[in-house]
C-alpha cells in the first residue's frame, strides 16, 4: 500500500501543474484585469466585461476623441495617462515579465506554500484564506455530517424495504427536496422562521453572536448552534437525495448476491446480514464519492447560501476575487484546494482498504 501511496502522491505533482497551466491560461486570456481596474477607478470609469473602460458619467469612450498628446496603450482605458505610470502598475502586479516568466515564479513560490498577497486587500492570501476558513468549514463539516448521517440508514432502510410505502413516500420527499434550489430554500427558512413574515426564532445573519467572547461554554455552543442551523439546513436539503438512492442502489446490487443468500441460510438474522455482511461491500461506493461530496459542499455549494445569510466564508472570498481580478487569491486558493481535492481523493482510497481489506491497488497496478 505505501509503494500505491507514494505513486499518487506522485502523481498529483503533473495533476496539480495541467490544472494550474490551464486556469492560468483562460484568466490572462480573458478580457480585463486588476490594471484595468486601477485605470478605471483613477480616471473616474467603469470598466465593462470586455475589459474596454468607459466614462460613467458622459458616457464617451476614453481616447477615442483626443488629440495627439494622448498616448498610445495596451490598455483601453489608460490613453492619456502617463505611460510611465502605467508602467509601474504593470511593475507593481508582476505584468512586466513575460507571461511564462511570471507562472513558473508562481508556483516555484506555491511549491513552498507562498501565495503571495492580495492586489486589492492588504492582507496575505493565506491570511485572507485563514480568516474566512472557519465559515466554509463549519457548513461544509456540518453539512456533510448531517448528509452522511441520514442518507445512509435511511438507503439501508428503503433497500430492506424496496417496493414498499415507505419506500414510495420517502422517495418523493427526497426528490422533490433535492429539486429545490438551496439558495430559494433559504430564503423560505429565512421568511418563515428568522423574523420574515413569522416566526422569529433564528437570527438572520453571522455565525455569531456580537457578544459570543462574553458567553460562557456552554451559552458559547448554544449560540453557535443557534447560528448555523438555517444555514446548514439549506445546504443539506438538497443533497440527501443521491446519496441516499446511491447507498439502495449499492445495498440492493449486494443484496441479491449469493454469499447474502448463503448467510441467511446459516441462520443470520437481518440485522446481521445487512451491516455484518452487505455494509462492508456496499459502502465502498459511497466512501469514493465522499471527496467530491466534502469539497462540493465546502466550496462550491456555499457561495449563495454564505451571501444570504452574510457569511463571510471562502465562497464568497472567491467571487470576489474573481469579479475585480485578484490573481493572488484565485490562483492561490485554487492551487491549495486543489491540492486538497487530490488528498481527499488519495484518502478515499485509503479507506477503500479500511473498509475490505481484501482490495490491494499494489495487486491492481502490477
Amino acid at each position: 500500500m505505501s509503494a500505491y501511496i507514494l505513486r499518487r502522491i506522485l502523481l498529483m505533482i503533473p495533476t496539480l501543474f495541467v490544472i494550474m497551466v490551464i486556469n492560468f491560461t483562460i484568466v490572462h486570456i480573458a478580457p480585463g484585469g486588476p490594471v484595468e481596474q486601477i485605470i478605471a477607478e483613477l480616471t473616474g470609469t467603469d470598466a465593462d466585461i470586455t475589459g474596454r473602460v468607459n466614462r460613467g458619467s458622459s458616457g464617451e469612450t476614453i481616447g477615442n476623441s483626443t488629440a495627439s498628446a494622448v498616448s498610445q496603450s495596451q490598455y483601453r482605458g489608460a490613453q492619456g495617462l502617463d505611460p510611465e505610470f502605467i508602467a509601474e502598475l504593470e511593475a507593481r502586479f508582476g505584468f512586466d515579465k513575460p507571461l511564462p516568466e511570471r507562472f513558473f515564479e508562481m508556483m516555484s513560490n506555491y511549491a513552498v506554500f507562498d501565495f503571495g498577497t492580495s492586489f486589492f486587500k492588504d492582507q496575505t492570501v493565506i491570511d485572507l484564506v485563514l480568516e474566512k476558513m472557519p465559515v466554509s468549514v463549519t457548513l461544509g463539516v456540518w453539512t456533510t455530517l448531517i448528509v452522511y448521517l441520514v442518507s445512509i440508514p435511511l438507503g439501508i432502510a428503503k433497500a430492506t424495504r424496496d417496493g414498499s410505502h415507505f419506500d414510495s413516500v420517502t422517495s418523493i420527499i427526497i426528490v422533490v427536496s433535492s429539486a429545490i434550489p438551496g439558495f430559494l430554500f433559504a430564503v423560505f427558512l429565512l421568511v418563515i422562521f428568522a423574523g420574515g413574515s413569522y416566526l422569529d426564532w433564528f437570527p438572520l445573519r453571522g455565525l455569531v453572536s456580537e457578544n459570543f467572547d462574553q458567553l460562557s461554554g456552554f451559552d458559547k455552543i448554544k449560540d453557535y448552534l443557534w447560528h448555523i442551523t438555517l444555514p446548514i439546513i439549506a445546504m443539506a436539503v438538497s443533497g440527501f437525495a443521491t446519496l441516499t438512492m446511491l447507498t439502495k442502489n449499492s445495498f440492493l446490487d449486494q443484496i441479491s448476491q449469493q454469499y447474502v443468500l448463503t448467510a441467511r441460510a446459516k441462520g443470520l438474522d437481518e440485522r446481521q446480514v445487512m451491516y455484518g455482511h452487505v455494509f462492508r461491500n456496499a459502502m465502498l461506493i459511497v466512501v469514493a464519492g465522499f471527496p467530491a461530496t466534502f469539497i462540493g459542499m465546502l466550496f462550491t455549494g456555499s457561495l449563495l447560501i454564505e451571501i444570504i445569510f452574510s457569511l463571510d466564508g471562502l465562497g464568497l472570498l472567491g467571487f470576489e476575487a474573481a469579479f475585480n481580478r485578484d490573481y493572488p487569491v484565485v490562483f492561490g486558493t485554487l492551487y491549495f484546494f486543489s491540492l486538497l481535492g487530490l488528498v481527499l481523493s488519495l484518502l478515499g482510497d485509503v479507506l477503500y482498504t479500511v473498509i475490505d481489506p481484501r482490495i490491494d491497488f499494489e495487486a491492481r497496478d502490477s
